[in-house]
């Protein structure tokens, strides 16, 4: 057929009745966007915004529960519930709209949730083993509970489709079905533990009474760890035995999951972050595909359009799931069917999005600052309808090349003064660590888009006042960033050394270190594996009460077997008070506990510290004297997405505002929801 395209991808497929655009799907998670457990308009708008975007398919409800005893752990959507259906309804019209499918993951969340939250009903398990992840002791399920809950599986599935749903998936992997299904959480010895035909049982009943209660044309999905991984667990073998029987029963599609998500290690494997591989888990969900003969998609860090493009080609998959790649850009589908992959806003795997749900947060993509505000930002910069303005921005760090690609997009002339040869402030620098330098993808793509718009970017430049005013600028930005802070309550601070100049490789500490990290996130940790791998004898120091509490569950791992490998001592609830240079040369620490109200002493060769930075900011305040609003910002302005127009200086030139940790010590999230939000309305 002339002009069809030939890009695996972009390819239909018919799944059951259904007749997918494409390969490309967002598959079920839970962006915990939910109110009162319910998917309103912002839940809406996050899905039709992907839809718009061009995809085939997406999957809501990453766990939505069945049943009040399966209490939302984050967020999750509540669809034993009744109310619950015209909300799916309008859900469910917002993405039909926009010419994708929309289905629904149910699930009972069996021991992975609290018996401290919701109704405060007993957790229940096939067995009383407790989940280290979410820390609940579950009660052995009874004969009554388990006719209860299939029963209650049924009952969400006929809310999905009377709520407009394309079809639903049921979630097995951590979860209460294949908690039955695995010989390592089931220990039971009556008819449903033992055999993995006992084991079956309560999984068969499950996808018998939903195939009832929908009809035989609905959808049915099952998303399966079909192995576990688990000592004593579900065995490949035994994996693929119980899918097959799972399948005739009335499962339409396969989800493939390899792995356990009970421990923070588990859930890293499973949901891999920067750092690992990429699609680790796709060859074995060929062998699952060609194993079974039934449709399957999987996702796991297929985070670029080359990798799901060559599982489609290859076979190993039929619909390929691009799940945080398109938190990133939800219209990464269509930029693909345009020609304008280049232009695809990557995903890094900062892993940002996932880290913030498990703790009590939403989804935030780390350099998107609209995924998840839809209701109140765009995806898309429009050009501004006033007079193009002259506008330097002080500064390459995301905050600066953000505020410079949207000012572009909005038709600005644009001048960034960097002073460094290159682009990236810190973040550059925190992509030094191997694990992270997928990072430096935030920087890359906003230098191709400045580039695209004709920004002009000066390096080797340091800007002072004088040449800022040359340029004769409406509007100034100050991006500048921070530096670090080595500030503490006693003497000594010219005597230790920043994370910077570990990571940066201006300095390389030998010997006894003491590292004293008052931060608690990606910052100091890197440091501390840096030192770590160069083989310093290290002891590791912080004032809270466990290491990396800023850092989540998919990310943790990969800091903790540093420290578990090297056998790194960590000295909890201890601040750095004081550091002395001795006779011998060496250096005497002295910690203190609030809690003991004592001081304690180190002796080391070095003291290494990272505690955030203080802004950089000797340039804004200069400027300040000059501008109209003398830096002013008017917030509630900014919040509702309006121009900024404080006047208080009738002599001034230019307006000034200042960005990120120009501001204050913040990650890089805060650094592009600042420009983004400033610069749209410019």
């Amino acid at each position: 057929m002339p002009g069809r395209s030939t890009d695996p991808l972009l390819e239909p497929f018919t799944l059951k009745h259904l007749r997918l655009r494409n390969r490309v799907v967002s598959t079920s998670h839970e962006p915990a966007y939910s109110e009162d457990g319910l998917p309103k308009q912002r839940y809406a708008m996050y899905h039709a915004e992907k839809a718009k975007g061009g995809l085939a398919l997406t999957m809501i409800g990453g766990s939505a529960v069945v049943a009040p005893d399966s209490p939302p752990a984050f967020g999750n959507l509540q669809l034993y519930k009744d109310e619950i259906v015209p909300w799916l309804g309008r859900l469910a019209d917002s993405v039909h709209e926009h010419g994708a499918y929309v289905m629904c993951q149910i699930t009972h969340l069996g021991r992975r949730t609290s018996n401290f939250s919701g109704d405060w009903l007993p957790v229940v398990a096939p067995s009383p083993l407790r989940e280290r992840a979410h820390r609940a002791f579950p009660k052995q399920a009874e004969d009554w509970d388990i006719r209860r809950i299939v029963s209650a599986y049924a009952e969400a599935a006929q809310r999905c489709q009377a709520g407009g749903m394309d079809g639903i998936e049921i979630e097995a992997y951590g979860h209460l079905f294949d908690g039955f299904l695995s010989p390592a959480t089931n220990l039971r010895d009556d008819e449903w533990g033992g055999s993995l035909e006992n084991r079956l049982r309560f999984p068969s009943l499950v996808i018998r009474a939903v195939r009832e209660a929908v009809g035989p044309d609905f959808v049915i999905g099952l998303r399966l760890a079909v192995t576990d991984e688990l000592p004593g667990g579900l065995t490949v073998e035994d994996g693929l035995e119980a899918t097959r029987q799972l399948v005739s029963e009335g499962v339409d599609f396969l989800s493939v999951i390899r792995g356990h998500i009970d421990t923070d290690e588990g859930l890293a494997r499973v949901i891999p972050p920067m750092g690992t591989p990429s699609a680790p888990h796709l060859e074995f969900a060929g062998e699952v595909r060609r194993a079974l003969q039934i449709p399957v998609m999987h996702a796991a860090r297929i985070a670029d359009v080359a990798t799901a493009r060559h599982a489609v080609r290859e076979g190993l998959v039929d619909l390929v799931g691009m799940t945080r790649a398109q938190m990133a850009d939800p219209h990464l589908v269509a930029k693909v069917a345009a020609g304008q992959e280049d232009r695809i806003r990557p995903c890094v795997g900062a892993g940002y999005c996932l880290d913030a749900i498990y703790q009590a947060s939403d989804t935030k993509c780390i350099h998107n600052p609209a995924t998840g505000r839809e209701l109140h930002l765009p995806h898309t910069v429009s050009r501004s309808d006033g007079p193009t303005k002259r506008i330097v921005v002080v500064g390459a760090g995301p905050a600066g090349l953000e505020a410079a690609r949207v000012l572009g997009e909005r038709g600005h002339a644009v001048t960034v003064l960097e002073a460094a040869d290159v682009p990236g402030g810190q973040l550059r620098l925190a992509s030094r660590a191997p694990a992270r330098r997928d990072l430096i993808g935030i920087i890359d793509w906003r230098i191709a888009e400045c580039e695209r718009l004709g920004v002009k970017i000066h390096y080797n430049t340091y800007a002072d006042e004088q040449l800022v005013l040359a340029h004769d600028p409406e509007v100034t930005i100050v991006a500048t960033g921070g530096i670090p802070d080595t500030s503490f309550p006693g003497s000594g601070s010219a005597l230790v050394v920043d994370g910077w100049d570990v990571l940066g490789g201006g300095t390389s500490p030998a010997g006894d270190v003491l590292f004293y990290d008052d931060n608690g996130g990606h910052a100091g940790l890197d440091v501390a594996r840096a030192l770590i791998e160069a083989g310093a004898n290290l002891e590791y120091v912080t004032p809270e009460r466990m290491f990396g509490p800023d850092i989540g569950g998919i990310n943790y791992p990969l800091y903790a077997k540093a420290f578990a490998t090297s056998g790194t001592p960590i000295t909890l609830m201890h601040s750095l008070h004081s550091v002395e240079r001795r006779a011998d040369g060496r250096l005497t620490a002295v910690l203190h506990s609030e809690h003991a109200d004592h001081h304690v002493e180190r002796v080391v060769d070095h003291v290494v510290v990272e505690q955030g930075t203080r802004p950089n900011d000797e340039l804004y305040h200069g400027l300040v004297p000059g501008s109209v609003n003398l830096g002013e910002v008017d917030q509630r302005a900014l919040l509702d997405l309006r121009p900024q127009t404080v006047r208080h200086n009738t002599e001034g030139t230019y307006q000034l505002f200042r960005i990120g940790d120009a501001v204050n010590s913040r990650n890089v999230h805060a650094a592009v929801y600042d420009a983004f939000r400033l610069c749209l309305v410019i």
